[in-house]
C-alpha cells in the first residue's frame, strides 16, 4: 500500500501591514494560546476576557482620557509582582493582546523579565534580537528588534541576548532613554512591560520608576502580605498602581475562578489586613 502523506494546513497570509523583505513577523498559534487559557479574539465574552476588559479601562483611561488628569508616560506600563511563579506573564500577555483587540489602539509588548523570561515560550516569538540588544547597541533602532504578528495591532519586544549584566542595564541610563523614546515616538500607543519580581532585583524599582502606570499581581493564597507590603512600599504611590488578585479559588469547585482586579492611585499601609498569605 503506497503511502499518502496528508497536506499541510495552510498557514495564513501576514497581515497587510507587514513587509516580508523589512518586518519581522511571527505567526502565533492561536487555537493553543486560546486552549490555555488566554484572550482571543473568538472568545469576547468568556470570563477572562471580561475581567481583562475591566483590567485595561483605567489603564486606557489614564493614557488617552480626556482632560487634565492623564498621567506622565501613561501609555507606559509596567506589569509586576513581588516574586517569581504568581502569573505576572500570563497576566502581562493577556492584558495585551485584550488592548489590541480595541479598535484605535495598537500594542508594543516588551519582554524586561531579563532574569526569567518567558514571553518568547508562551508566544512562540524569536528571544531576540530584542531588549538588551537595544540598550547595548545604539546603532540598533526600536524598529530592527520589533516583531509583527497575526494579531494585528500586537507587537513584541523580546528579550535579547543574554547579558551577565541585564539587570543593570534596565536601571541604565540607556534604558532610560528608550522608555522616553518611546513614551514619545508612539504616543498613541500602549507599551506594556513584564518586568522583573520587584522583590528580587533593585534594577525593577528604577524601571518602574521610568514608566507612567503599574499592574501589581498578586497570587491568591499563595502570595504573603508582607511581601506584597514590601513590594508596594517600594514604589512611587502618587503613580497609579493596579493590584490584580489572581488565581481565585472557585467556590463551587472549579480549581481557579480568574481574576480580581483593584486599582488606586498607591497603596495605603494602615489599611487593616489579615495575617497570613494575600487571600
Amino acid at each position: 500500500m503506497r503511502y499518502t502523506p496528508e497536506p499541510l494546513p495552510e498557514v495564513p497570509p501576514p497581515p497587510p501591514d507587514v513587509d516580508p523583505q523589512r518586518d519581522r513577523y511571527t505567526e502565533l498559534n492561536l487555537a493553543r494560546l486560546k486552549e490555555e487559557g488566554f484572550v482571543t479574539a473568538d472568545a469576547s465574552r468568556n470570563p477572562v476576557s471580561e475581567e481583562f476588559r475591566m483590567i485595561k479601562r483605567p489603564l486606557l483611561a489614564n493614557a488617552f482620557g480626556q482632560g487634565a488628569d492623564l498621567v506622565r508616560n501613561g501609555n507606559l506600563v509596567m506589569v509586576t509582582s513581588a516574586r517569581s511563579g504568581e502569573g505576572k506573564t500570563f497576566t502581562v500577555i493577556n492584558l495585551a493582546i485584550s488592548i489590541a483587540m480595541e479598535m484605535d489602539k495598537t500594542v508594543l509588548l516588551v519582554d524586561a523579565d531579563v532574569g526569567r523570561s518567558r514571553v518568547h515560550e508562551i508566544l512562540g516569538t524569536p528571544m531576540g534580537p530584542g531588549l538588551i540588544d537595544l540598550l547595548l547597541d545604539r546603532d540598533l533602532d526600536v524598529g530592527d528588534v520589533m516583531i509583527k504578528t497575526n494579531i494585528p495591532k500586537l507587537r513584541v519586544i523580546p528579550m535579547g541576548r543574554y547579558h551577565p549584566h541585564s539587570n543593570e542595564l534596565l536601571a541604565s541610563r540607556d534604558m532610560e532613554r528608550l522608555a522616553q523614546e518611546l513614551a514619545q515616538r508612539y504616543p498613541d500607543r500602549m507599551v506594556i512591560f513584564d518586568s522583573p519580581p520587584l522583590l528580587l532585583t533593585s534594577e525593577a524599582v528604577v524601571l518602574a520608576g521610568l514608566l507612567g502606570q503599574i499592574v501589581f499581581v498578586v497570587e491568591s493564597s499563595r502570595t504573603l502580605q508582607g511581601a506584597v507590603k514590601d513590594a508596594l512600599s517600594m514604589l512611587d504611590t502618587s503613580k497609579p498602581i493596579g493590584l490584580v488578585l489572581n488565581k481565585m479559588r472557585n467556590p463551587f469547585g472549579g480549581r481557579y475562578a480568574g481574576y480580581g482586579y483593584g486599582y488606586g492611585y498607591g497603596y495605603h499601609h494602615d489599611e487593616p489586613a489579615a495575617q497570613g498569605p494575600a487571600a
